[in-house]
């Protein structure tokens, strides 16, 4: 008995078949639209392989250290901020204390 989650699913549209040398036209004129948003003129190719023992010993070694040097930036800012904090704390102490006195 087949189930239909075994079925392989059916295409939702008809896929384009375009000639090599067909150019798109565009609905804006030439002159209102000079430049073109995307290089179609020349095919790119990406070559993916699996990484090996070094590569990936090199990969974990860059992703330590980011993190490291995001960790220094971030201690670097709560560092910055201790001595800021604690004058606003002792002003407002002070500030506190000389207005009891008033009174």
């Amino acid at each position: 008995m087949v189930e239909e989650r075994d079925l392989p699913e059916t295409p939702r549209v008809e896929p384009e078949i375009t000639p090599p040398d067909y150019r798109r036209r565009s609905p804006w004129p030439r002159h209102r639209f000079p430049h073109e948003f995307a290089d179609t003129g020349w095919t790119h190719r990406i070559y993916v392989t699996r990484l090996g023992s070094f590569a990936g010993a090199l990969l974990l070694l860059a992703l330590v250290v980011l993190a490291v040097v995001f960790l220094l930036a971030f201690v670097g800012a709560l560092l910055i901020w201790i001595p800021i904090v604690a004058l606003i704390v002792v002003v407002a102490a002070l500030s506190g204390f000389l207005g009891l006195r008033r009174r």
